[in-house]
Order: structure tokens, then sequence, then C-alpha cells
């Protein structure tokens, strides 16, 4: 579709690695329908792709540690302590389990999607700090009536 069609309206990309097919459906089908996303299913997640990635467990275990971009991670699970403490490691913000509502698994990943948006934003801005100048506090003034002043130690 050549001029800006349906294409352009595609807010952000999604890939589900995740190995049942009946959930992986329910929430492809769930995200066609909340917004506009593009949702790609894959045996293996690309960590090097500028997206959401939306993983199981056996996703997970796959990839190389220490991650690039854990915000970006939605891992679904069951809620085992060593999985999920493996998890917290690894840096992820949202670990979710299949029992959690469809509603909920969205608005994490609608999260993931907008810490991906503010990742973007600060690679593009320029400068050492991620800080925009106008965040930024403003440096005390030099007063020379202070320069006279000394510290007494005792």
């Amino acid at each position: 579709m050549a001029g800006g069609g349906v294409e352009s309206a595609v807010l952000h990309t999604v890939q589900l690695a995740l190995a049942d097919g009946a959930y992986l459906g329910a929430l492809r089908e769930a995200l066609c329908r909340s917004c506009a996303w593009r949702v790609e299913s894959v045996a293996r997640p690309d960590p090097a792709q500028d997206c959401v990635l939306v993983l199981d467990e056996a996703a997970f275990e796959h990839l190389r540690l220490p991650l690039c971009h854990p915000e970006r991670i939605v891992l679904i699970t069951r809620q085992d302590p060593q999985l999920l403490a493996q998890a917290w490691d690894a840096g992820l913000v949202s670990v979710l389990s299949q029992e959690d509502p469809m509603s909920t698994v969205l608005l994490a990943i609608m999260a993931a999607a907008l810490r991906v948006a503010n990742l973007n934003k600060s690679d593009i801005s320029s400068g050492i700090s991620p800080i925009s100048e106008e965040d930024s506090a403003p440096i005390a003034p030099h007063h020379s009536h202070s320069a006279g002043r000394r510290c007494k130690i005792q």
C-alpha cells in the first residue's frame, strides 16, 4: 500500500514467542483488537529488533544475559520462585502469569511499548546525559562576595 495507508498507522511491533498455541492466538487477537499493532509470532525472539518481546519461560531461557533493554520484555510464566528470581536479576519489569486477565497482559505490553518509545527518544537526543536541557537544574551563579569567606575548622 503506497502513500501511508494502514501500514503507517501501525504504532508498535510486538514479537510473541509463546509455545502455547491457544494462548498465543488469544493474545494475538486481543492485540489486533486493542490497537494498531504489528504482531509477529516467532520461534525465537530477536532482541536486536526495536520492539516489545512477549516471551514464555522457554524463550526467556534462550536469551543471552545481560539483556540490552529488559524493560521492553513481558514474561508470561508460572509463579516459580527460582524463575522469578532469574527474571528479577535480568532486570525484567513485567512478569505475568497465563492466569492473569488478558486486559492485564495487554496493559503490560502497552507499558513496555511506551518504554520502547522513551528509549528511542533518549537515543535521538544529543549529548552525554539522557536528560534534556529543559529538565536539568540550573547551576547556581558564582557570587564574588562568597569567595572571601573562609571555613572555620576547630
